[in-house]
């Protein structure tokens, strides 16, 4: 058998199964598309839903693909057994409708025996116990000795996801030799380590109505794993998935900047395999635009990034190092996905910022979760309260797993419950779902679901705001229907239509919908599944019904504002990355005919040169008219041209790369045909939305001008409020601030003045406590300022001195005391002063020992708290 390396693995297969005849499909987005039950892409299958339950017709009846994939469902067993990772590459052929057993089984041997070239004795087939189908195949088509055919029940070999399309499953198992176990449970479908499951195939033949009622479906199809990594750990005969080539490469990397050598210890052996896994995780996840986060995607993100840190630390590591190692992850699978070379600039940014991020917080919160696990050892306990363990979270940024992990590792736990009941009170995080969700595909379950998946709608917008086209479908809310009358909301679809849906950011068009018996106002237009749009409004008159030929036409004011908010986007975002470096990448985006709203990686605030910069960059453009050119062509080719792709975008072969002077970007959405039709641009506002992210939001041409106007009109209000042209307006505002300064210290020394008459002879009531003037007596005082001016003036007259005054200021009492430095030296504590004597007056208070000052409500006391301040200050200076 021929050794090969994973790269030389994924294209071995890919043009195996294009060679049958199957349409190779990259890889898609580790985001799920229009899928509510996966935070992330878990399996080959999980984004090719809509073709198997007919949603969406396939490109071909024939598909494979090498799917990226996360689960972290068992992340507690990363690194410490030979099988289990958080990213893995799934190797897939699917058929939907059209072969099954018979050929799936030949295609799977033939494959792993006469390609790859693994002996065809050291392959172990299993079947489900009732598919007799499947085991006849492998015992009299492929001549498999029946002893090698095991039979398994329906927890190993029966493919079931709740309600929908299920089936039994084939599984081909490698025996890797005796040196990779011997033990009772190296055995077939044991848990040791020697017979390693690479290739499961799921015969999807039957629908499970949710009650346990199984019926054959008409079509049925084939849905095929096999685990890439795991393969190549049988072909190159490793140990584990973690010493194939390319990831062996990653590990080798960061045990040698560690210092560290590969089995020469448990738990370094243990860490070296997280870290090489977890920056494989975050490197991808990062390219397909997850940005860290404290909830959903971005929150498995956060967790694995701060894990690999953690155990970064543990190896020894403790300069910045998870850019440097994600280098070498993008190097070593740039063959198989492109989009990491295309992106690493913002990778190797989101991955020093959360590094940097979680770095200023780990020393402290160590330091607080040691001290916590040394008063549980004090204590005798073995679990640290959930009060503990939330506090740990909300002031130090430590996830909960990841205090748990800490614990675990000493043989401690976490108590779950009151972490998370103080969670409940800190903050309701639950979200309300939709009250019906369809529990195979995970979307929200809607109306547009019973439409016929044959039907496809053409845009034929990008050239014309006019067409005429057939209606093929129409609904109302609940149901789908043959007419809409006057008053009745529903969506209509036609064959063809000029109206641009609601998508990448671009809000889809309005307008009307014209028959021969009425008019349907369309208000939202949206993409539905399928390649289907819908136009979302209202019959404004007569009715309208399905097969009839229509004109549909688009509100051309609202096309063309939308389109110049549109364009500048493409505008702004080269404009950013000129002044604020290639890591800005689009993370979302908003244009309709008011404005355009654009969120973009960064770590920090713009400042005002930044912005005006961008500004001038923007306009520049705008102003040298360049022709907005669109050209269809291959995504290869369009990478080639080095156009801008969109995250979380889904692109089919052919993609539209629109090109604005130096701006070239692939977009599907609807342009100007010149920079100039822009007219010019205005960053209305900048600010963050989330950690990484900011938002720029901005207007265009006429929407910019009436902004305009509406600050004309302000400042003109402003103007005639203090009688003054609007030209004047900042002289006339520092001359009445000025004199508003002016009359504030005058009110100020006047309410002073009035106070200190209100003492009369008040410091005769003076006394000497060792060599220090004691003043406490009640004054009449406007505001607690007064208050406060009227004690310095007494303890200017008195020299060295304490004071403590009293007033009733609109019915509540104020307390201050203060103390001079000599005073203080002789240990007056005006702080203490106050701390003994507001309770007094039903209040509480504190402050410096020269200053201090209380409120309280009961009035009645006051003359109490003064009489009780003295004694305070006697005791302080005996």
């Amino acid at each position: 058998m021929q050794v090969r390396g994973v790269n030389e693995l994924r294209r071995l297969f890919l043009d195996y199964f294009e060679k049958n005849g199957h349409l190779v499909m990259k890889s898609f987005s580790l985001v799920p598309h229009n899928d509510n039950s996966l935070l992330l892409i878990n399996s080959g299958m999980a984004p090719l839903k809509p073709y198997f339950t007919g949603q969406e017709i396939p490109p071909r009846n024939r598909v494979t693909t090498c799917q990226k994939c996360i689960r972290t469902g068992d992340i507690e067993n990363v690194g410490k057994t030979a099988r289990h990772g958080t990213f893995f590459e799934m190797l897939g052929n699917f058929s939907f409708g059209d072969y099954f057993k018979h050929e799936a089984i030949p295609f799977a041997w033939d494959f792993l025996t006469k390609e790859v070239g693994l002996d065809p004795d050291r392959l172990y087939p299993s079947v489900y116990v009732d598919d007799d189908e499947a085991y006849n195949i492998w015992k009299d088509e492929m001549h498999i000795d029946p002893s090698r055919i095991y039979k398994f029940g329906r927890e190993d070999n029966f493919w079931e996801h709740g309600e929908g399309a299920c089936g039994p499953c084939s599984e081909i198992y490698y025996d890797r030799g005796e040196k990779y176990g011997t033990g009772p449970e190296d055995v077939m479908g044991g848990e040791g380590d020697r017979y390693v499951e690479v290739w499961n195939i799921v015969f999807s033949q039957f629908n499970n109505d949710g009650h346990g009622n199984y019926t054959e479906l008409a079509n049925k199809n084939i849905d095929t794993g096999m685990g890439l990594e795991r393969l190549a750990m049988v072909v190159q005969d490793e140990e584990s998935i973690y010493t194939v080539d390319t990831n062996r490469a990653i590990l080798d990397y960061i045990a040698d900047i560690s210092g560290v050598v590969y089995h020469s210890d448990h738990d370094s052996d243990i860490s070296l395999r997280i870290l090489t896994d977890h920056v494989k995780s975050s490197t991808f996840m990062i390219s397909d635009g997850i940005m860290p986060s404290n909830e959903g995607r971005g929150y498995v993100l956060r967790r694995i990034i701060r894990r690999a840190v953690r155990h970064g630390r543990k190896l020894g590591i403790t300069k910045d190092f998870m850019p440097e190692m994600a280098k070498r992850v993008i190097e070593l699978n740039k063959d198989g996905y492109p989009e990491l070379f295309e992106k690493q600039a913002m990778i190797l940014t989101v991955l020093a910022a959360e590094e940097d991020k979680f770095n200023k917080t780990i020393d402290g919160g160590m330091d607080i979760l040691n001290g916590m696990i040394s008063d549980m050892e004090k204590n005798g306990k073995t679990e640290l309260a959930g009060a503990d363990a939330f506090k740990l979270y909300d002031t130090y940024g430590f996830p909960y797993d990841l205090t748990d992990e800490i614990l675990a590792d000493k043989g401690y736990t976490v108590d779950r419950a009151g972490f998370d009941a103080c969670m409940k009170e800190q903050k309701e995080t639950a979200r309300a779902r939709r009250s019906f969700s369809n529990k195979y595909t995970g979307a929200d379950a809607t109306v547009y679901d019973l439409i016929d998946p044959s039907i496809t709608s053409e845009f034929t917008g990008y050239s014309q705001l006019t067409d005429n086209g057939k209606i093929l479908v129409l609904t109302t809310d609940e149901e789908i229907t043959e007419a809409l009358s006057e008053g009745e909301h529903g969506t209509v679809i036609t064959d063809k239509t000029p109206f641009y849906a609601t998508m990448g950011g671009q809000e889809g068009d309005g307008g009307i919908i014209i028959g021969k018996d009425g008019e349907f106002k369309v208000e939202q237009t949206i993409h539905l599944y399928g390649g289907r749009i819908g136009h979302v409004g209202y019959v404004t008159k007569g009715m309208i019904s399905v097969g009839q030929d229509v004109e549909l036409s688009v509100d051309k004011a609202q096309r063309d504002a939308t389109a110049k908010n549109h364009s500048v986007t493409h505008l702004l975002q080269y404009a950013l990355r000129q002044v604020l470096g290639e890591h800005v990448e689009q993370n979302g985006a908003l244009y309709d005919k008011d404005r355009m709203r654009f969120d973009f990686t960064h770590f920090q605030a713009m400042t005002a040169d930044e912005i005006e910069k961008v500004e001038a960059i923007v306009n520049a453009e705008i102003a040298a008219n360049y022709e907005v050119i669109t050209k269809v062509m291959s995504i290869d080719e369009a990478r080639k041209t080095g156009a801008m792709a969109l995250f979380g975008e889904k692109y089919g072969e052919e993609v539209r790369v629109v090109t604005m002077g130096d701006s070239i970007e692939l977009c599907g959405g609807t342009h100007v045909k010149s920079t100039g039709e822009i007219g010019f641009f205005k960053i209305i506002s900048e600010s963050g939305i989330a950690a990484g992210v900011r938002r720029i939001e901005g207007l265009t041409g006429a929407n910019l001008m009436n902004y305009y106007k509406e600050l004309e009109k302000e400042l003109s209000s402003a103007a005639a409020v203090i009688k003054a042209q609007p030209k004047e307006l900042v002289h006339k505002l520092e001359q009445l601030s000025e004199e508003l300064k002016s009359l504030k210290s005058e009110n100020e020394s006047l309410k002073a003045k009035l106070a200190g008459n209100s003492l009369g002879n008040a410091l005769d009531n003076a006394i000497d406590v060792n060599g220090i003037k004691v003043l406490s007596t009640k004054a009449d005082a406007a505001d607690i300022n007064a208050l406060r001016a009227l004690s310095d003036s007494l303890k200017e007259s008195l020299g060295d001195s304490v004071v403590i005054l009293g007033a009733v200021i609109e019915g509540k009492v104020s307390l201050i005391a203060s103390a001079t430095d000599a005073a203080v030296k002789k240990g007056a504590m005006a702080g203490n002063i106050i701390k003994e004597t507001a309770p007094i007056i039903g209040g509480k208070g504190g402050g410096r020992p020269n200053m201090a000052q209380a409120g309280g409500s009961d009035a009645d006391k006051l003359d109490e708290a003064l009489n009780k301040a003295v004694e305070v200050v006697k005791a302080q200076l005996a």
